[in-house]
């Protein structure tokens, strides 16, 4: 415990952890079983108990970079398969990512409000899949999803960096913060399978059925 309380000194945290944040962030965006969010608010807990001014700014910038590259890899990946006649892994990986009522949803959110919608679609957990390979069946221009991404990854990383600053206020220790963080952002995670759950499968309360049977 002693070992994981003690941090090493603010140089070397800057210079390995930067770059480790950028990889796993950027991986994430490809792998979506990374858990990136719980990343960032962790990096956002250390760098809040460092004394440089900027850490909390290389955070954000190292983040959001990382997820936008890491998006547009994987939306190019992906238009790739699309095009080709006999498609790809990576289509057919985000085809079994994405739930086919989650893909109605966002195809039919699509057609109205591009941007909101995938601003939206990096803000609520699993919901990034399903809006990218809507954009990818619609046969969106990198260009426009680009533009319309870099808000959604803007809006992602301040709002798991703002988990971090609040769990490193909360406690003196930077491990403390990181411990709470990681769980905030698990809890935040689980929030909506739970929710889809004790609704049922036509959106109704799981437990009106048992009554039925009753």
């Amino acid at each position: 415990m002693a070992a994981v309380r003690e941090l090493p000194p603010e140089s070397t945290q800057q210079a390995v952890g930067y770059p480790s944040l950028f990889v796993l962030v950027a991986l994430g965006a490809l792998v979506p079983v990374v858990p990136t969010g719980a990343i960032v608010s962790s990096a956002a807990v250390v760098a809040f108990h460092q004394t440089s001014p900027f850490a909390l700014l290389f955070v954000f910038l190292v983040a959001s970079f990382g997820a936008f590259l890491g998006d547009l890899a994987l939306y190019w990946l992906g238009r790739r398969g699309v095009r080709s006649r006999n498609g790809s892994r990576w289509l057919a990986a985000l085809r079994g990512r994405a739930a086919p009522e989650r893909l109605a949803h966002a195809r039919e959110r699509l057609e109205t409000h591009q941007v909101s919608v995938l601003v939206l679609s990096r803000l609520v957990p699993a919901g990034r899949i399903p809006v990218m390979l809507a954009c990818l069946l619609a046969g969106m221009p990198p260009r426009r999803f680009a533009r319309g991404d870099l808000p959604a990854c803007l809006a992602w990383a301040a709002t798991y960096q703002l988990i971090g600053i609040l769990g490193g206020s909360l406690f003196p220790e930077p491990w403390q913060g990181v411990v709470a963080a990681v769980a905030l952002t698990v809890l935040i995670s689980a929030v909506p399978s739970l929710w889809r759950r004790l609704r049922g499968p036509h959106g109704e309360p799981s437990s009106r059925s048992g009554d039925e049977h009753a």
